[in-house]
């Protein structure tokens, strides 16, 4: 018997949900857990080593392709012009993830 669109998304939520509850137990990260962590890295040391000017030309090219897919370009840039000043000017880190802080043993 052919399901019902609402029980093949259930059934794929509960998939997915399983997935997700999985890669938690198994500390495993997200891509975009390595994107956000990949961009960081990316601003922070380009800004250290003085190569803004490689920076901008980066996000020129992200921003571009972010157009592509519909995206507003200014508010691309927006967003990305806040994310270079809260990694550089001020020191802005990820947010910890409790999830991931090893148990504490006595």
């Amino acid at each position: 018997m052919k399901q019902s669109k609402k029980e093949r998304n259930a059934a794929q939520r509960q998939r997915q949900q399983a997935l997700r509850n999985q890669a938690k137990r198994q500390r495993k990260p997200s891509r975009d857990d390595i994107a956000r962590t990949l961009l960081h890295w990316s601003i922070t040391g380009s800004a250290a080593k003085g190569q803004m000017e490689t920076l901008f030309r980066v996000e020129d090219e992200i921003v571009a392709r972010l157009v592509e897919q519909g995206f507003d370009e200014g508010k691309a840039y927006e967003v990305f012009d806040d994310l270079i000043e809260r990694y550089t000017k001020r020191r802005w880190e990820f947010r910890r993830k409790v999830h991931l802080t090893p148990p504490v043993t006595s």
